[in-house]
């Protein structure tokens, strides 16, 4: 690869292949289309888009929570050390 543009234009090809194909994955699908080839087993039901949707909301939210809580810790102990440092000046 050249130059500094062409490793841009390659990586927004990457970029938007993997979105494309995270929407084409993440795409609910109807119930008639669902029944015609897919067996109603292990794989089909872990694969429901509405059940996917809940429980990965569910886990950003929980993600979300646990990085609101190390934010609000690091800046505490932060604080600290900066109010240790300017007492010791």
């Amino acid at each position: 690869m050249g130059g500094w543009r062409s490793k841009i234009i390659f990586l927004l090809v990457v970029y938007f292949a993997g979105f494309a194909t995270a929407i084409y994955c993440l795409a609910p699908v109807s119930e008639n289309q669902a029944n015609q080839g897919i067996e109603k087993g292990l794989v089909y039901s872990a694969f429901k888009s509405d059940e996917f949707a809940q429980s990965f909301n569910a886990g950003m939210h929980k993600c979300i929570d646990v990085a609101k809580d190390a934010a609000q810790r690091t800046g505490k102990f932060l604080k600290h050390k900066l109010d240790e440092r300017q007492a010791d000046s």
